[in-house]
């Protein structure tokens, strides 16, 4: 059970139990990129293999200049020959240097703790995983830093956990959904591989069910935002079922998310909180019944009111542009592509909050209903005048 429907309120803000978080190093740690060779007729040259499989990463140019820098491995050996001709079954690592990555946050604050899961207040502006430009500065590495012996005097009092934490617990806890890197709030972190598993299947069966009026006493997560929407929603209460599909979109490798005809079932329940004439600018909840990457700032803009300051999608839920003038493209240190200049699903400049959640706890199945404190900007007039 996840609340009723009649209890759209979020409880009191949690308060934090305690912080955690180690400065970032000057430089991450680089990666390495591993290939098997694959060659039925010809047998291919290092820079053949490369400049043709990898294009996307740097051009002709780069690679070349990789290879001589001694950046590539062919089965153990540095190899800085361009011409070198690969066999077939060969093992070749790209050596990707180490990078300073842009600045971020790194203190997290935790609002729930127990033997099975942790929740964090994410801040906006920290990644949750490891992916393109950030591989360090995330969530995961600050948890991954923390030893979580020393926070067994935190634990919640009141938990019903049940599981045995020496013997079924992960070295560290581990997110079981994501937030978008502009966005803050709610994180919810397995400490265990039976809370994961749950955990992850309540995310999942929103999911799955995306467009399906399922009664809240059947659900086993519900989750809120509050957002800050462009211009003024005129309904007081908004569903939004567009589906969201991928695109291919320069700069992303996997390809963006945006509103499509063609995509996968999503849905998000918009309730107006309040409506600001002289800004022209709406305060919103948002209930999400499924999770489709970036979707209330797709749904939002779908209908024409992107997130204030969204720097990626406008009304349609659609990017600002789907090129970028390739012809002034410039190449970092190592050879590669310079980060993109278009506009990138990680840049921030909007206001999204997880702000509440109201979930069975995967182990005890007690009910537990969490708030985020809310950033200013996100307050009702009457919220900020409680605070002052």
């Amino acid at each position: 059970m996840a609340g009723t429907d009649s209890d759209q309120n979020p409880p009191p803000p949690q308060p934090a139990l305690y912080s955690f978080g180690r400065p970032w190093p000057e430089l991450n740690d680089g990666l390495s990129y591993t290939d098997t060779v694959k060659c039925d007729n010809s047998a291919p040259t290092l820079i053949e293999f490369y400049s043709s499989s990898y294009k996307n990463s740097a051009p002709l140019e780069g690679w070349i200049h990789r290879i001589k820098n001694g950046q590539i491995t062919v089965d153990g050996e540095v190899i800085k020959d361009p011409n070198f001709i690969l066999r077939n079954g060969s093992k070749v690592v790209y050596h990707r240097l180490p990078w300073k990555e842009s600045s971020a946050p790194y203190i997290l604050d935790i609002l729930y703790e127990d033997s099975d899961m942790v929740v964090i207040n994410k801040p906006s502006g920290l990644q949750v995983l490891s992916g393109g430009l950030f591989q360090q500065r995330t969530v995961l590495s600050q948890l991954k830093w923390k030893n979580w012996r020393e926070s067994n005097s935190n634990l919640n009092s009141d938990s019903n956990s049940n599981s045995n934490h020496k013997r079924s617990s992960n070295s560290h806890p581990v997110p079981v959904h994501r937030l978008g890197r502009g966005t803050s709030g709610l994180l919810l972190c397995a400490k265990t591989k039976a809370a994961k598993v749950r955990l992850a299947s309540y995310f999942a069966e929103g999911t799955a069910n995306a467009t399906i009026e399922i009664g809240e006493s059947e659900r086993q997560i519900s989750k809120f935002y509050r957002a800050l929407a462009s211009g003024i929603i005129q309904d007081d209460e908004v569903i939004i079922k567009q589906p969201i599909g991928l695109v291919k979109y320069e700069g992303v490798a996997q390809g963006l998310y945006v509103a499509s005809s063609t995509g996968k079932p999503a849905m998000s329940k918009v309730y107006i909180l309040e409506r600001n004439f002289q800004e022209n600018q709406t305060l919103v909840q948002v209930e999400i019944h499924s999770g489709r990457p970036h979707q209330i700032r797709i749904h939002l803009a779908y209908i024409g009111h992107p997130l204030l300051g969204d720097p990626l999608y406008i009304n349609g839920g659609i990017p600002k542009i789907y090129e970028s003038d390739s012809s002034n493209v410039s190449f970092a240190n190592d050879g590669g592509y310079e980060k993109p200049v278009n506009p990138m699903p990680g840049d921030c400049g909007y206001h999204l909050h997880a702000h509440w959640v109201d979930f069975s706890h995967p182990i005890s199945n007690e009910e537990i209903r969490i708030s985020a404190p809310l950033p200013a900007i996100l307050q009702t007039k009457s919220e900020r005048e409680e605070q002052a």
